[in-house]
């Protein structure tokens, strides 16, 4: 925590002492005239609460609009979580709390709705009231991520919503759990110079790298430093250094085992998440851009950037004839390096077809692509045409690489050395699908007859294989599977004549709570049409995924939102077309399978139910008591006051008349929602404009969660610029390009002074 953080969040401390002695505490910078004079005037009234979705799995800040707001007030919470919650006042319109990470509820409830009010020392009088939905994430284990022991004995898997990190025993199928911190959210297992094994592990929600000695069972991890919101991670054992990719400021840092004290840190693409090392180069794929960045390892100084463009070879699949209208990639989920080969192999959906001719849409290819990283240049792209690739793993001795398919619930095995070769011989490079079946008694989406038949996938797409870790000897291919919570143990001596088998599968995580949830998350990510389309491909974890070509009418370049906290703000689809997250999930659960079958009325229900769990990440650039930090440093170096940029959003900046607190987007309130406006902002990317419908205005998007969002806009301008017939990135602060792009119909922020753009910019980021 920083020394501003710890400030306020002893500020907060003495709010929470202040109301229970009656004496006014006013945070630093309040306004308040009521603060001021030292009463606690009754009659203070609550006017709304953001986010209105949260979860348990970690603390959370909270937002609080009113009127007559004085310190002393608390936020009372009623049942069943019955919590008080000290307020940060800052005037007498604007108040913050946090909510805190121990809102433990029973197992089986998935959420549970609770009324917010103001409360006084002495009960006085307030007015208002807030509904706020908890989303129980802590109960919902959700394994994905994994990692074997460099003897090949044990297997470290993740649950980053119940903050777990599990030992498996490979031969007994023996499971414990390690002490692990909030949101463990990768895993690496190494040997250090002196052979010493270890386990590292890095968090989402904690700045620590903990590191597990192996051959110490049982003893405390040691813990260093490491950034907020870690996704990623991979490590040197014989240098001592660790490589952590993180989602706040979206940078790479190299870190010292040794002392946790920093070697270099790298700005990268927005949302860094796989990496693998090769030779002296640090591979980074960024979830947004879908684009791989080399780095040096030894400073972090940039190589290439790697990415398909117009011509690229595709192999297999239905978008391997338009090639030659590539306009970018997609995600990479994962990459493995051969050192071997010369080559990287990464997963992803594909090389991304923008406007063509045909009008051909949602150009989904999952596979894995061939990167040469001593060139810096993306060989081709070997498609499946279904499912979507997640996890994988190289066998460098051997020459085979193994595809883990979360879509249809396969894994491929891959001849390496013909997948990295001649086209002919990539064209054939796929050895055999493993299916991986799922445990007898696990609940189905659909009747079992369904599955199997008219092209569609088998009932193994239950199992959502997720990541892959393949045995020292590389007899043996372990397997996550994500919706089961089991490994399944394989047998590959036979892998390069296609006989490949499962042997055993070991459970993890025996509850079946949430039962309906957790058949919602199998339809989000399951490809049960085999179209190579599902509701994950477009948005990546419920988050956002770049942009695509599609929409049928009209037929144009968009970004992909983010589904995360969506449920408070139809209608949907741009222009909308859906008034419900029902509709939605009947629509596009249709449309992504063609209707092969349409969705049941339970699916749409599980559906639905899913998607409206997905809550927005709490805000990295809140303090401890839940307020914004004094100061925010923003992506670019310059430094704004967020108390100052809301005085200018709510004012001279007029965003407010666009996106009102507490969700920021007129789509929250019914009275207000579903205005398609035209605010001057640019219609459309310039990639083929003859190809693209244009069609001006565009809904208010929520602006909660904004600071994790790339890129902006509906026609994605605001991050992507066009060069030589293909998307590049243009910036990867696309706050800054829509504030210096805004004329009198949006705003007009160009008429602020650079020092106040600096200050809305900070406070746009604290929301």
């Amino acid at each position: 925590m920083t020394h501003k953080a710890r400030k306020w969040g002893v500020l907060a401390a003495l709010v929470a002492v202040g109301s229970a002695v009656g004496v006014v505490v006013l945070r630093q910078g309040a306004t308040s005239p009521e603060a001021v004079s030292g009463g606690v005037s009754p009659g203070a009234t609550l006017t709304s609460v953001g986010p209105r979705l949260l979860s348990n799995e970690t603390s959370q800040p909270l937002s609080i609009q009113g009127e007559r707001l004085v310190p002393g007030l608390t936020l009372a919470l009623g049942p069943p979580l019955s919590r008080e919650l000290p307020l940060t006042v800052v005037d007498s319109r604007h108040a913050y709390a946090r909510l805190p990470a121990d809102l433990a509820l029973p197992e089986d409830t998935g959420q549970v709705v609770v009324e917010a009010r103001l409360a006084l020392a002495g009960g006085a009088r307030t007015e208002g009231v807030s509904r706020l939905t908890v989303v129980n994430d802590a109960a919902f284990a959700d394994l994905t991520a994994m990692a074997l022991s460099p003897d090949g004995r044990t297997l470290f898997l993740a649950s980053p919503t119940t903050d777990t990190v599990f030992s498996l025993d490979v031969e007994g199928g023996r499971v414990e759990r390690l002490a692990a911190g909030d949101g463990p959210s990768a895993l690496a297992t190494w040997q250090d110079a002196s052979g010493r094994p270890w386990l590292g592990v890095v968090h989402r929600y904690q700045p620590e790298l903990r590191l597990y000695a192996l051959d110490a069972p049982g003893s405390a991890p040691r813990t260093l430093p490491a950034p907020l919101g870690a996704h990623g991670l991979e490590v040197d054992g014989a240098r001592g250094v660790a490589f952590i990719a993180e989602h706040v400021r979206d940078r790479v840092h190299a870190v010292s085992l040794a002392d946790g004290k920093p070697r270099w840190t790298a700005a990268v693409d927005p949302n860094p998440r796989a990496l693998a090392r090769w030779k002296d180069v640090l591979a980074v794929g960024s979830l947004q851009t879908g684009q791989l960045e080399l780095l040096r390892q030894e400073d972090g100084a940039p190589v290439a950037t790697v990415a398909p463009g117009p011509g690229v070879a595709i192999l297999g699949g239905h978008t391997e004839p338009f090639r030659e209208q590539v306009m970018g990639g997609k995600a990479p989920r994962a990459v493995v390096a051969s050192e071997r080969l010369g080559r990287l192999f990464m997963a992803s959906l594909g090389p991304n077809v923008g406007p063509n001719p045909k009008r051909m849409e949602v150009s989904n290819n999952s596979g894995v692509a061939v990167v040469d990283p001593a060139k810096g240049d993306y060989v081709r792209h070997r498609g499946f045409g279904a499912g979507v690739t997640e996890g994988l793993a190289l066998d460098d001795a051997a020459g085979l690489l193994y595809a883990a398919d979360v879509g249809v619930g396969r894994v491929r095995v891959l001849d390496a050395r013909a997948l990295a070769g001649a086209e002919k011989a990539a064209r054939g490079a796929v050895l055999q699908e493993v299916a991986l079946a799922p445990p007898a008694n696990t609940p189905r989406i659909r009747p079992a007859e369904d599955f199997g038949t008219k092209g569609r996938a088998g009932e193994e797409l239950h199992s959502g294989p997720r990541s892959l870790a393949l045995a020292p000897d590389g007899r043996t291919l372990y397997v996550l599977n994500r919706f089961t919570r089991t490994v399944a143990v394989v047998d590959v001596r036979e892998a390069r004549a296609g006989r490949a088998r499962v042997v055993r599968q070991w459970p993890v995580v025996a509850s079946r709570a949430q039962a309906k949830r957790r058949l919602g998350q199998v339809l989000y990510y399951a490809d049960l049409g085999r179209t190579g389309i599902t509701c994950d491909g477009c948005h990546l974890e419920g988050h956002t995924g770049g942009v695509f070509y599609e929409k049928t009418r009209p037929n144009r370049i968009y970004r992909s939102t983010t589904v995360l906290g969506s449920r408070d703000t139809p209608p949907y689809f741009t222009p909308a077309s859906q008034d419900s997250l029902a509709e939605t999930a009947s629509f596009v659960g249709g449309r992504n399978r063609f209707h092969n079958p349409a969705p049941s009325p339970e699916e749409v229900e599980a559906l639905t139910l899913f998607n409206a769990m997905m809550a927005t990440p709490p805000n990295p650039f809140r303090g401890a008591d839940g307020a914004p930090l004094e100061s925010v440093e923003l992506p670019d170096g310059a430094v704004g006051n967020p108390a100052r940029g809301r005085e200018l959003f709510e004012g001279k900046g007029r965003c407010v008349e666009c996106h009102p607190a507490p969700l920021y987007t007129l789509d929250q309130d019914p009275a207000t929602r579903g205005k398609y406006l035209d605010v001057g902002t640019p219609v459309a990317l310039p990639l083929r404009l003859e190809q693209q419908d244009l069609v001006p205005g565009a809904a208010t998007p929520s602006l909660v969660g904004t600071w994790d969002v790339w890129p902006l806009l509906t026609s994605a301008t605001a991050g992507y610029a066009v060069k030589d017939g293909r998307l590049v990135v243009g910036t990867r602060f696309p706050l800054r390009a829509v504030l210096e792009a805004s004329g009198p119909k949006h705003g007009d922020t160009r008429a602020l002074t650079p020092g106040e753009r600096d200050d809305l910019l900070a406070f746009l980021l604290t929301l």
